[in-house]
């Protein structure tokens, strides 16, 4: 990979990935993901499902913000991370 790795950030992007870890910690009965093991043994072209905030702005105020689950197909491992490419159509709110 070229230079260091950066993270997407709503202030930046629009968008950032939120911690499954702290969501299955938070309510471990009802949000279950795969082992640490399986996580980190990822490689190129396996999927996974990833949390991403996502909020939408016009004429600079927010007008729908939100979690949502999409597949991402891993490319690569950097820097202890995973790069990947997403494989979902986010949708687009109903105003």
């Amino acid at each position: 990979m070229e230079g260091p790795l950066s993270f997407p950030t709503i202030e930046k992007n629009g968008w950032e990935l939120v911690s499954a870890e702290e969501r299955a910690a938070a309510a471990p009965a009802t949000f279950i993901i795969p082992s640490r093991a399986v996580r980190e043994s990822l490689s190129s072209g396996d999927a996974a499902k990833l949390l991403f905030d996502i909020e939408t702005r016009e004429g600079g105020c927010v007008i729908d913000r939100g979690v949502d689950r999409m597949w991402v197909i891993i490319k690569a491992k950097a820097e202890g991370s995973y790069v990947g490419v997403l494989d979902n159509d986010p949708g687009t709110a109903e105003t």
